[in-house]
């Protein structure tokens, strides 16, 4: 009985060949969305799994807290805390059983995006003795026990190995890294596809960071409890202990050791997350490696179910619109003697079928978009790599069996309830949904969606827009910024003012605007209840002339004073208004702690307001410090053009850095990079969704058109042999489906309004929802909408009435 419903379900889609095309294109194209979907949160869930500790294994996390032990406004968790906690918890307090510290300061960081050193190799952090045995990470070449044990020795990855050296098995070979010094490989890790969240090339040995810490090279942080940026901490509980029972040690080791230092140390409160719930998971500041939190998730995946429904409404309109066509035929069946549920069944296994054929079409479209998806910048960010195998395959078929039931639930509850009597009886005078019906309000409900999805992508595409060519306050143009990678500023800076088409050499710590920040406090009083949070740089005494800032008041770091300059501070007149100063020049000579190492600071300057965090956020206080030890860019001004420029910076470049690369870029395209970034992306990924939207909205209209215009032949070829105009009759034909776009356009119109409005009031400086956007919306709609409906209209004018009505 089965094989004979697959087989009448394949002669149903190859008699109509039309709708099942449509059907199955729209379900392919929508499938394969949710499929990318699923493979990207099988992929991230795929994280630290491997690891047979995974279920008690947590990392600290820290939150700012002031004085009194209050956890601080708006504040965010902090994935970073300091390197003493571990071995206190393991040495002094019941339920863990071990623990192991990562820290910064080995090759360059995770991030992508991240300002790297182009003269340092790899990527990767110090890391203790047992975190290879503590993470699962498995040896190919080398012994997991003591390949971290003895200063100056790394384990790379299987990658690393192979892009620093031509040996299978370079155990034994050495590599420079930076000035921290050369290493010996003792170990290679398995390139086995486990993932961790933890991103690196190369684990050096802790006992490198304490050799480096007793040099100088390296700032003493195995002994600082307040230091809570540069290192991460994770343990291992016991397995009849709970987080509860470790949280109690935390909150005893913060009151003992963290708590109790002095008024104007900055202070962090203890807290655990599981290894487990790091990604997918909370978005936490600090981050070790890539994770993608839940929010972005859902984003992505409710993106998917909506072009998802899009289709199942296609596949409802299309089943419903052509059921008449099949009318006699149940009719037929059930006067034979078959069951409503039989009936029923036979219209579930054809949705089933289409589903299956869409599953196989959406695998070839997924394949292909794949490499694609992976060169986005949130991909790269994140370091996406699509998930799949068996298992995600059997996820896929079984996606597309309930896509399948839902997609045909409604038509197979419909079609098996027609009456034998009344469709054998009269089937002309069987009106199903007409008017207003269930048909009509699909459509309307897509192409809904659809002016939504235009109408946003239009409103970011112009927001980034905004964001690209509005000014920051601060010179951009004719400046470049050169990475200074660990090599000395002032020789650069000294050979740069030689040439003529240089105009003003500065160092800095980073560029504002570019997504990298640097965050303070600020008191007036040791006893004052909260600190004021400002950001804040590190600059030396040309960075006024150099960003073209405006001095309010007071007086710019003086070149003559030297190493004196760590004396005062520089801030904006936001921070004055926050700092509840009356005047700019009342806030000249008063002394302020800075609450990032305690030390009071004098302010000697006050300059004008310019945005040096992103435009989403209004401007907020800022703070300008002199520390050339922290200097990591020289910003270059020039006359001339970029070119000649570039040449300069490379020759004076050459000259005081022989044998080192450069690194260099404009400083515009830096703070752009990073709106192109957030925003960029999205506009791509939400314009594609909204073609494919639109595009299935199309697909359905056309089959709708399509059938109208067959079903209504006979009465187009009565009114033709009566005188009506080709005109006439695409007014009369499309008039129903224009009505349906005007629905459409008063309802997607508002509706895109409130939802864009939502996170545009999020956004310091925004772009407007007016009426340019909306003209320009509906317009593409109409477009596509016309185009749709006037391929099947159209045609139909040009029937030949003596073909359609020479039986009757």
């Amino acid at each position: 009985m089965f094989f004979n419903y697959f087989k009448t379900a394949f002669r149903s889609l190859i008699r109509h060949r039309f709708f099942s095309a449509i059907n199955i294109l729209g379900l392919a194209v929508a499938m394969s969305i949710c499929m990318t979907v699923i493979m990207l949160v099988a992929d991230q869930m795929s994280y630290d799994r491997y690891n047979k500790n995974a279920d008690r294994i947590y990392r600290i996390t820290t939150l700012d807290v002031d004085d009194k032990g209050n956890v601080m406004k708006e504040n965010q968790f902090n994935a970073a805390s300091s390197m003493p906690i571990g071995p206190e918890l393991v040495e002094h307090y019941t339920g863990v059983e071990q623990s192991v510290c990562i820290r910064r300061g080995f090759g360059n960081g995770w991030l992508e995006f991240e300002n790297q050193n182009v003269n340092i190799p790899l990527s990767g952090f110090f890391a203790d003795q047992n975190a290879l045995t503590f993470f699962g990470y498995e040896l190919q070449y080398g012994d997991q026990a003591t390949a971290l044990k003895d200063p100056f020795t790394v384990v790379l990855t299987r990658a690393a190995a192979d892009k620093l050296f031509k040996e299978e098995n370079p155990v034994g070979q050495t590599l420079k890294v930076g000035d921290i010094g050369t290493y010996t490989v003792t170990g290679v890790l398995k390139d086995d596809g486990k993932k961790s969240h933890i991103v690196f090339e190369g684990l050096a040995s802790m006992a490198s960071a304490m050799s480096l810490e007793a040099s100088g090279k390296l700032g003493k942080l195995s002994g600082d409890w307040t230091n809570f940026w540069e290192s991460w901490t994770y343990i291992m509980v016991d397995r009849d202990k709970s987080q509860a029972d470790i949280q109690k040690h935390l909150d005893k080791i913060y009151a003992q050791h963290i708590g109790s230092t002095k008024q104007g140390v900055h202070k962090m409160v203890l807290g655990l997350q599981p290894m487990l719930t790091i990604t997918p998971g909370e978005l936490l500041n600090n981050s070790i490696g890539p994770q993608l939190p839940w929010l972005f998730v859902y984003f992505l995946g409710g993106l998917g179910l909506v072009i998802l429904l899009t289709s199942c409404f296609n596949f409802t309109n299309l089943s419903i619109a052509r059921s008449l066509t099949r009318a006699r035929e149940i009719g037929v069946r059930k006067v034979a003697g078959a069951a409503r549920w039989q009936i029923f069944t036979q219209f579930i296994i054809e949705s089933i079928v289409v589903a299956l054929m869409s599953l196989a079409l959406a695998i070839v479209i997924a394949l292909f978009m794949k490499p694609i998806v992976l060169q986005l910048n949130f991909a790269r960010f994140f370091r996406w790599d699509l998930y799949n195998d068996t298992f995600i395959f059997a996820i896929f078929i079984v996606f597309a069996l309930v896509v399948g039931v839902l997609a045909g639930f409604f038509p197979a509850v419909v079609l098996s309830g027609f009456q034998p009597v009344k469709v054998l009886k009269n089937l002309s005078s069987m009106k199903l949904f007409s008017r207003m019906g269930m048909r009509k309000a699909l459509l309307v409900s897509q192409f809904t969606l659809s002016l939504f999805f235009i109408l946003t992508v239009i409103v970011m595409y112009n927001q980034l827009n905004l964001f690209m060519h509005q000014g920051h306050g601060f010179n951009m143009k004719n400046n470049v910024m050169v990475r200074l990678n660990a090599t000395a500023y002032q020789p650069l800076k000294t050979e740069l003012q030689k040439y003529n088409n240089i105009t003003s050499v500065s160092a800095a710590s980073h560029v504002p605007a570019a997504g990298v920040s640097f965050g303070c406090g600020l008191k007036r009083k040791a006893d004052d209840p909260e600190p004021v949070d400002a950001g804040f740089f590190l600059v030396d005494e040309d960075y006024q002339s150099n960003m073209d800032l405006k001095l309010m008041a007071g007086k710019f770091f003086d070149p003559h004073h030297g190493e004196s300059n760590k004396n005062f501070m520089i801030i904006n007149e936001a921070a004055v208004k926050k700092l509840n100063f009356k005047s700019n020049e009342e806030a000249i000579g008063e002394p302020m702690i800075f609450m990032n190492d305690s030390t009071m600071k004098t302010i000697v300057g006050v300059v004008g307001d310019y945005n040096h965090r992103d435009l989403t956020r209004a401007i907020a206080p800022a703070v300008l410090l002199y520390d050339p030890g922290q200097f990591s860019v020289v910003q270059v001004a020039y006359v001339g053009t970029y070119e000649k420029a570039a040449k300069t910076i490379e020759q004076a470049w050459a000259t005081v850095n022989p044998g080192i690369k450069i690194d260099y870029s404009e400083v515009s395209s830096e703070v752009t990079k990073f709106y192109d970034i957030i925003f960029g992306d999205l506009v791509k990924v939400l314009g594609f969704i909204s073609f494919l939207a639109i595009m299935i909205s199309c697909l359905g209209l056309l089959g709708m058109a399509t059938y109208t215009t067959e079903t209504r032949i006979k009465e187009i070829s009565i009114r033709k042999i009566l005188g009506s105009s080709g005109s006439a009759l695409v007014i009369l034909l499309s008039k129903g489906f224009l009505s349906m776009l005007g629905i459409a356009i008063l309802l997607g119109v508002p509706l895109s309004y409130f939802v864009n409005s939502l996170w545009l009031e999020q956004i310091a400086y925004r772009t407007t929802f007016g009426l340019g956007v909306i003209s320009i919306g509906v317009l593409v709609l109409i477009v596509f909408g016309a185009i749709t409906i006037g391929s099947q209209t159209l045609r139909a004018t040009f029937v030949n009435p003596v073909d359609n009505l020479k039986n009757d």
